[in-house]
């Protein structure tokens, strides 16, 4: 029997693409990891030849959507407190792992000074502040125990722009929509040869721990790749990229 050529190549073209859509995995990512998903996604690719599809947003929201059924095979949070919670309601077979500790800073576009943050953020000079969601947000809820422990939190109130998740107050700094935002170490990193950012590290002392932690999901968990990916996020490989982003761990 003959086949035809086209017919050959449209096979092949077809199982080439199920193949594909196999070796692609979706990975839900917190907010603070948009620019660094980039740069481990490429380097897992190039490692494994599979494709990360990122899904970016605030911890919390993620975490709702996964519990609402979407089709997420891992879970990288900003916290270990969402995949936990997501663990003991059954949505992983395995409890989660930390992959990265963050780091808080306060920042702006304007050379405004800061060595005496808190005095700064009290004065006529700083008249928007930018902060993500303390209920859904990790970071956002690190900034607000920072300004609680500094004892600013109620005088700066009505200065607060609240994000949804830290990536939307990125935005409002790196726009100038904001005199000063507090946010995830990355975004120097991020911006770096784009937009001129002035940074101080907040006291970690002053905030509990961002232990960032990931699962994997029930969709992913027969999942091979989904393995592969999981562990390569506590490689050294990974560590490294992560290293440079401003990561501890």
């Amino acid at each position: 029997m003959k086949i035809k050529v086209p017919i050959i190549f449209a096979l092949f073209f077809l199982l080439s693409t199920i193949t594909s859509f196999a070796q692609e995995l979706k990975v839900a990512v917190a907010a603070n990891l948009q620019g660094v998903i980039k740069v481990l996604g490429k380097d897992f690719k190039q490692k494994t030849g599979i494709d990360i599809q990122a899904i970016v947003g605030s911890s919390g929201n993620l975490s709702t959507q996964i519990k609402n059924g979407a089709p997420f095979d891992l879970f990288l949070s900003a916290d270990m407190g969402f995949p936990e919670s997501l663990a003991k309601e059954g949505f992983s077979t395995k409890e989660p792992d930390v992959y990265a500790y963050g780091s808080l800073i306060i920042c702006s576009t304007q050379n405004i000074g800061f060595e005496n943050w808190e005095r700064l953020l009290l004065s006529g000079r700083v008249k928007k502040i930018a902060i993500a969601n303390p209920a859904i947000a990790p970071y956002g809820k690190a900034a607000e125990e920072s300004l609680k422990l500094k004892g600013v939190l109620d005088d700066i109130k009505s200065k607060l722009v609240t994000g949804e998740s830290i990536s939307q107050v990125n935005t409002y700094i790196t726009t100038g929509t904001v005199d000063v935002g507090f946010t995830t170490r990355a975004l120097v990193k991020d911006v770096e040869g784009k937009t001129t950012i002035y940074w101080k590290e907040i006291n970690p002392k002053s905030y509990k721990p961002i232990k960032q932690g990931m699962i994997i999901l029930k969709q992913g968990k027969e999942s091979a790749n989904a393995l592969k990916f999981y562990e390569y996020m506590l490689s050294p490989a990974a560590k490294k990229i992560l290293k440079d982003y401003g990561y501890g761990g």
